[in-house]
């Protein structure tokens, strides 16, 4: 057989690094196969250069496949395998990943999807390969370092040669593209986007929300706060599997997260997209899905605030300049200015009244319902 026919045949049963679908993740009766290879990749510490992590370090499943390790930074930042370097943003979880549609403008011209706080992979399969080369993450060479890796285990090569042919390991960055599309297949599994929340739950008449959390729900859909304008994909919220995000960029003045590496400072945002590149989307960062929200702290791209409260009360600087509101509850100083000031989504800030400590109560109330059943533990603690 031609090595052109084996590269042929190999780019066939791996299949195009297309965008991940938007629909039901890939369900039980699927590819099992790439899902069970992708789960034992999730998993392998050897895949970094010191053997030291692995995806589920940053994306651990016990906290809603988010990063709260203590690192010297508040958890702001993720830890490299090298042990001492700091990531320069918050590790998004990756919990409903898989609904995030591929890196685009819409027909309004607004760029929305992709993964990453910037949109920097346009997909699943993208995003999987790029920690394990980030030095300053998992810190691997290049793809032949990689593959390398995936060869010193008996067990990940029989997988691969079972799923993708004897042939797989003939070449090395195709080796690579099916390790990144395993990974993106076990991060499409229901194990990532279980939609049995209590709110999943209330939708389909399973549970009951409490008097506060109804309260709250009310208030989260309303013109009060406006969180819809952002944080809603769907028309009513209703949807069997509604995002909680509309996937678009703002800037809403989030400060410079002190504790972070100097590199951290004036993040470009979404205008260091490589596909982007305009000083004018400068400061603005994906909106991230709800879901879990109450146990994936601390929170926005920097990991600036500690507390949900906090982030939420964050917005009132932007509706009522007062005393009150010009200083950050978890310092007790003012807030730090805005890193990319003169590109502020003001009036979108702008919309809705302030938030006084009663409604933010019922908001948080409402916003714990969005957390993942095997997650709910987490709420006590």
């Amino acid at each position: 057989m031609s090595r052109l026919l084996v590269l042929l045949l190999l780019a066939l049963s791996i299949g195009p690094c297309v965008a991940a679908p938007v629909g039901p993740p890939t369900a039980p009766g699927g590819d099992q196969a790439l899902i069970d290879l992708g789960r034992a990749l999730f998993f392998d510490r050897n895949l970094s250069r010191n053997r030291s992590q692995s995806c589920a370090s940053c994306h651990d499943p016990a906290r809603a496949f988010s990063d709260g390790r203590e690192n010297g930074v508040r958890a702001a930042a993720s830890l490299g395998d090298d042990g001492h370097s700091i990531g320069t943003r918050n590790a998004p979880s990756l919990a409903y990943a898989s609904l995030v549609p591929p890196f685009q403008r819409d027909a309004e011209g607004h760029w929305r999807g992709g993964l990453f706080h910037d949109g920097r992979a346009s997909d699943l399969v993208e995003q999987a390969g790029q920690p394990i080369l980030n030095p300053a993450e998992m810190g691997m060479a290049d793809a032949a370092a990689v593959v390398a890796r995936v060869r010193e285990n008996p067990a990940h090569v029989r997988a691969f040669e079972t799923r993708f042919g004897p042939a797989v390991f003939s070449n090395e960055q195709a080796a690579f593209a099916a390790l990144r599309a395993a990974l993106a297949a076990f991060e499409r599994t229901p194990e990532f986007a279980a939609f049995d929340s209590r709110y999943d739950r209330w939708l389909r008449g399973e549970a009951r929300l409490t008097d506060a959390e109804e309260e709250g729900r009310r208030l989260f859909f309303s013109t009060l706060t406006n969180c819809t304008a952002c944080h809603l994909a769907g028309s009513t919220g209703r949807e069997t599997r509604e995002p909680f995000s509309n996937q678009r960029y703002f800037n809403i003045g989030v400060p410079a997260n002190p504790a972070l590496p100097a590199a951290a400072q004036g993040d470009p945002g979404l205008a260091g997209n490589p596909l982007v590149a305009d000083p004018a989307q400068a400061g603005r960062y994906r909106v991230p899905t709800l879901r879990n929200v109450a146990v994936t702290g601390p929170y926005m791209h920097n990991g600036v605030f500690r507390d949900l409260r906090t982030a939420i009360f964050f917005y009132n600087q932007h509706l009522v300049d007062n005393a009150a509101n010009r200083i950050n509850p978890e310092t007790g100083a003012p807030w730090g200015p805005a890193e990319h000031p003169a590109t502020l989504d003001a009036t979108e800030l702008r919309q809705g009244q302030p938030l006084g400590e009663e409604r933010i109560d019922l908001l948080l109330a409402f916003l714990a319902t969005l957390t993942d059943a095997r997650f709910e533990a987490l709420l006590k603690k």
